[in-house]
């Protein structure tokens, strides 16, 4: 048989540029997905694979194909430029180490659903007041129902608290007793401390000072027993006078003062939030009067609104009954609100969260 045409119709074919066994020419150019993932980031479009074509050159990465020169090629791939219409492939005899996919493979980048990142407002979320009054008082146009944030303070004495009902009930927060003096801690506390949090509630620990003891010991007791912790409310110092304590001496106002500012400024370096104060109408009088004006106040007022009991005072938090009643507690409970709306607590919470 003789060959010596063959050589001719070879050249012939590859002049024409159409004789690649059949092949669309196109398919050599196919972008394929790549194995790589910047900052484990899927990419949003195919990505050419390390070689094109058989060659053995890495390809050049998309920020220098951006600052190559303007001419375009014929069919821009899909991350250097607009993306070319869908094609459709027919199955064709191909040349070993040359698949081509029937399809583009580009669904299979995109994931099916983007994650999406709900972030939780700080305050968490504020429920509705539910809470009865065993003794309940009409506060007028000045009544606290007309606040949106409401909470409690326990101890000891409200027993066995089911605090994922509390909540439920309209505790969005609470101030939990935790220390007397320089060597008293409330039985409950470390329970409520965790469970409080358990059920989602803001809780902060209070102290009820005692006037025998010195400031500084009865800051280290505090600090021994209260954790240090992320998104708690701010410490309180409870000043009050109590006729049930075996401390029955009542120091000057200058005494009182400087107490109470060696005991707050302790507690203030180690938490990094500056307590609150916790007082009543007497103690208020004869004490506080003018004092403390950039320190947060929690004031009692079961009669009366604050503004009417204590006078020119700012107020962060009203304690406006001690008959409470609310499923999830079997005793009467304090009742307080918060002073401001639902958004400025959210703000005021967030304030405290770092």
């Amino acid at each position: 048989m003789r060959l010596t045409a063959l050589p001719a119709i070879l050249l012939a074919c590859l002049a024409a540029s159409g004789c690649v066994s059949g092949s669309d020419p196109e398919s050599a150019f196919l972008p394929q997905p790549s194995q790589e993932k910047t900052s484990a980031v899927a990419p949003r479009a195919p990505v050419p694979s390390a070689e094109i074509a058989g060659t053995a050159a890495p390809m050049t990465p998309p920020a220098t194909v951006a600052a190559a020169p303007a001419s375009p090629a014929p069919h821009e791939l899909a991350w250097a430029g607009e993306v070319p219409q869908p094609q459709a492939f027919t199955a064709t005899a191909m040349t070993v180490g040359m698949p081509v996919p029937e399809e583009k493979p580009v669904a299979a980048l995109v994931p099916a659903e983007p994650a999406v990142l709900t972030i939780p407002q700080k305050g968490g979320r504020v429920y509705a007041r539910q809470f009865r009054d065993a003794k309940p008082i009409n506060f007028g146009k000045q009544s606290p129902k007309k606040l949106a944030v409401h909470g409690v303070d326990v101890s000891r004495w409200q027993g066995d608290i089911d605090w994922a009902k509390l909540r439920t009930q309209g505790a969005n927060f609470a101030f939990i007793k935790a220390t007397d003096g320089g060597d008293h801690i409330d039985p409950m506390f470390r329970t409520n401390w965790r469970k409080a949090k358990d059920a989602g509630i803001r809780r902060g620990a209070y102290h009820f000072f005692y006037w025998c003891r010195t400031a500084g010991e009865q800051a280290d007791w505090f600090i021994r027993n209260v954790p240090k912790e992320a998104g708690a409310l701010p410490p309180v110092i409870d000043v009050e006078y109590n006729g049930e304590s075996s401390c029955k001496r009542r120091v000057s106002r200058e005494k009182v003062l400087e107490k109470m500012q060696v005991f707050m400024d302790k507690l203030e370096r180690h938490y990094g939030q500056r307590p609150i104060i916790y007082t009543a109408p007497d103690f208020y009088r004869d004490n506080l009067r003018g004092a403390f004006p950039n320190h947060p106040f929690w004031l009692r007022s079961v009669a009366a609104h604050p503004s009417k009991v204590y006078p020119d005072r700012k107020w962060l938090f009203w304690q406006y009954s001690g008959s409470g009643l609310s499923h999830g507690v079997d005793e009467k409970i304090d009742l307080n609100v918060f002073n401001g709306s639902e958004a400025q607590w959210h703000n005021w919470v967030a304030s405290k969260a770092d």
